[in-house]
């Protein structure tokens, strides 16, 4: 809930900022890497929170229980991928927002008074890439979180974050979805699997779940 309202202030200061600027109002592409820098920059601030939200933490847990704040203090990554949770629902749900509007009527599928150049399929496409937003915010969390862990502080990390950010949010412009779709995806399959080895995960860790899990289906 924390991290959506962070998430839910640089959509209202990035608002502010558009109506503010006229020339963010007539072309919408300008405006897309101004709301995220926004987005990124108070998911950074949300981060410093969490970093001295734990160190509260860790005076108030007992070393013999085994309690849940443990799991917070021992691996920041947790803190991560719920940050990235609460921004990911937030702007899933802003995103698909309007379009559960426009299809409150009659269930159908498409839109009637769709573009010629637009898809049939706009809503399921839509959805599509609401849930791509949801999970790619998931391991933006981790990474971001993963990159001011220490000093000096994982530079590459907090880039990628921000330009796959960018490249995403500018794909989403895209009157043809299907290759915005495709890209979208291509790049939440990239930084899953960074997200997946900076939070401690392994080739060999992976093997030993599969292992694990099939044992227990036998």
């Amino acid at each position: 809930a924390a991290a959506m309202f962070f998430w839910l202030l640089a959509l209202l200061i990035s608002s502010c900022l558009w109506r503010a600027v006229v020339p963010l109002q007539q072309v919408l592409a300008f405006s897309v890497p101004f709301a995220v820098i926004l987005q990124e920059l108070f998911r950074f601030l949300y981060c410093l929170l969490l970093k001295k939200a734990r160190v509260g933490f860790q005076r108030v847990v007992s070393p013999d229980k085994d309690d849940t704040l443990k799991v917070l203090t021992r691996n920041p990554h947790t803190m991560g991928y719920v940050a990235g949770l609460g921004f990911g629902v937030g702007s899933g749900l802003y995103s698909i927002s309007n379009i559960l509007s426009a299809i409150s009527g009659p269930g159908t599928v498409g839109l009637t008074d769709v573009k010629p150049n637009y898809s049939h399929n706009f809503i399921l496409e839509s959805s599509f890439m609401s849930l791509c937003f949801i999970l790619l915010h998931i391991c933006w969390g981790v990474l971001f979180h993963a990159a001011f862990e220490k000093k000096p502080y994982n530079m590459v990390l907090i880039f990628y974050v921000i330009i796959t950010h960018v490249l995403v949010s500018a794909l989403s412009l895209i009157s043809t979805i299907l290759p915005a779709l495709i890209t979208a995806y291509f790049v939440l399959c990239l930084s899953s699997t960074i997200a997946f080895y900076v939070a401690g995960g392994s080739l060999h860790n992976l093997k030993h779940l599969i292992k694990r899990t099939s044992g227990n289906w036998e």
